[in-house]
């Protein structure tokens, strides 16, 4: 009984953008009004001399941007809010695509001046791929931005999804006035301030009310006839699409200014889902379980680096977790002990007593988890949808000392266990390859490999330019092609083999010769292909 009674009191989720759109901004208003102090900066322990900080945030200073992901745990409304911070950069979207399977939602963040950009796009297939909630946030309305009925076109049309205003902008940039909340019939007057709160907001209850037009004029019988024609040609809101992930409720507001985030916060009490049920290969997992059930969905390696750590970070499913309990990883069916388990409020690592169905749990240890564990009482379960992308990039890696090149071998398995890199050993011998989404993702490995690993390591260009997962319902076949192809196949951190190419047109030929081989864009943590139409 408190196991469920717990879980429904969770509410996990994601916020979700293209960089720049407000993320981290509306981030720290959320946190604001849910009562928790958010420091900007790297995960803190409570003890300054175990500041949890690596060469890694290092880079992410000096750029001044995000390569990590955060977790912020605080209570709301009788609601335990666990918050997942993604990185915006798009060299480390692998992360934030990782993050977002082990979430019960995702709050998506829109420019008001940019509409729905490219890394919003690839984001979203991710959550449609999983059916996950999606509520909307429109930021910066307090700029000169676009009409919000071209906003609000721009977001069913791109995204597939029909969209349901819960508020609408009065004017914008210099004459924006407030928003009308649609749900309760009155509207919330914007004042510049951010340090502004919901309950120091006025309302003006009524669209009829005579202070609407004397003080807003123009703007407000502009706004007016939008709000008219919102209310009947969209839909009304339907809790099982918007649990499908068909449906978007849409609010708009200023995140800089505290101004539309208290409303999103309720939105998303009331709105988001509590933890489900689970598929794993060999059966449904249900929250209200008696026996625990987890998956890593992140780690984060040598966090602190006088002691070599790694925080595997770790969703709970099912059952109670309790620190110092003994758990089983299905992969390797070895139990760990839990007595150093943490928890995220805000920015700091505090010691975990006990957690429920939608926490996240932080488990060092040296190496022992990896991306994609499943932790349980003894039961072997194993949870698929951890997705790895066809990386984009690709640069050979080279030891300036050859006395080090068993120090290199070890840092890139574990670098690329832990999913900041991807690693690929070719078929036929040679040099290790390295294969990334963006540029920074080599540099902060060659960072990394220096400062955690002692290796000057140095990076080579190649030939290849695009890497495909190979599978085949015929084994002989696939390794018929991989013998035949050994020069351009190279196989994975988990031993998947990708076949790798210099230009598409080799990729086409390959498949014309080979019609029994099926080449992938994205494969699952143990090696498992997703099939839904992602293949290509």
């Amino acid at each position: 009984m408190q196991i469920t009674q717990e879980a429904a009191r969770r509410r996990t989720f994601a916020i979700i953008s293209h960089p720049d759109a407000g993320k981290t901004t509306l981030t720290e208003k959320l946190l604001l009004y849910a009562g928790a102090i958010h420091i900007a900066g790297t995960v803190k322990a409570r003890k300054s001399s175990r500041h949890a900080t690596s060469d890694w945030m290092e880079i992410e200073k000096q750029r001044g941007i995000s390569v990590a992901s955060s977790v912020m745990q605080m209570e709301y409304r009788d609601c335990v809010i666990n918050l997942l911070d993604t990185p915006g950069h798009q060299d480390f979207s692998e992360d934030t695509y990782r993050v977002l399977t082990a979430v019960d939602a995702a709050l998506m963040v829109i420019d008001a001046a940019n509409g729905v950009e490219s890394q919003t796009l690839r984001l979203l297939e991710v959550c449609r791929a999983r059916n996950t909630p999606i509520l909307t946030f429109i930021n910066k309305m307090d700029r000169e931005v676009q009409p919000p009925l071209d906003l609000l076109d721009e977001i069913e049309r791109t995204l597939g999804m029909s969209v349901v205003p819960f508020t609408w902008p009065v004017g914008m940039g210099k004459d924006f006035h407030g928003v009308f909340d649609l749900q309760e019939n009155r509207i919330r007057v914007f004042t510049p301030g951010e340090d502004r709160r919901a309950e120091d907001i006025e309302i003006i209850e009524g669209l009829d009310h005579p202070d609407n037009a004397t003080r807003f004029g123009a703007t407000f019988d502009h706004a007016r006839q939008e709000i008219e024609l919102v209310q009947t040609a969209t839909p009304t809101f339907d809790r099982e699409a918007f649990l499908q992930g068909r449906q978007t409720p849409l609010f708009f507001g200023s995140a800089i200014n505290n101004f539309g985030v208290r409303e999103v916060l309720d939105a998303l009490v009331e709105l988001a889902p509590a933890p489900g049920p689970r598929e794993s290969l060999q059966r449904p997992v249900e929250p209200k379980e008696g026996k625990f059930a987890g998956v890593v969905f992140k780690v984060q390696a040598n966090m602190d680096p006088a002691h070599r750590d790694r925080i595997a970070f770790l969703r709970v499913y099912a059952g109670r977790f309790e620190r110092g309990m003994s758990l089983r990883v299905a992969r390797t069916g070895k139990d760990i002990r839990t007595s150093n388990a943490v928890s995220f409020l805000s920015q700091r690592r505090d010691l975990l007593e006990d957690a429920y169905p939608g926490d996240i749990i932080g488990i060092p240890n040296h190496g022992t988890l990896q991306l994609g564990d499943t932790l349980t009482e003894g039961e072997t379960l194993q949870f698929t949808g951890l997705p790895f992308f066809a990386p984009e990039l690709f640069q050979a890696v080279e030891v300036a000392d050859p006395l080090k090149i068993k120090k290199l071998r070890t840092g890139l398995v574990q670098l690329g266990e832990e999913g900041a890199i991807q690693v690929f050993r070719p078929m036929d011998g040679g040099t290790m390859l390295l294969g990334a989404v963006g540029q920074l993702q080599f540099e902060v490995v060659l960072h990394r490999l220096k400062h955690e690993y002692g290796v000057e390591a140095r990076l080579v260009p190649t030939k290849f330019r695009m890497a495909r997962w190979i599978t085949s319902s015929k084994e002989a076949t696939l390794k018929d092609f991989i013998k035949q192809n050994s020069y351009r196949v190279a196989e994975d951190a988990v031993n998947a083999p990708a076949f790798l190419a210099s230009h598409s047109s080799e990729l086409n030929i390959a498949k014309e010769r080979w019609p029994d081989i099926q080449f992938h864009a994205l494969r699952e943590h143990s090696g498992l292909i997703f099939q839904a139409g992602l293949a290509a």
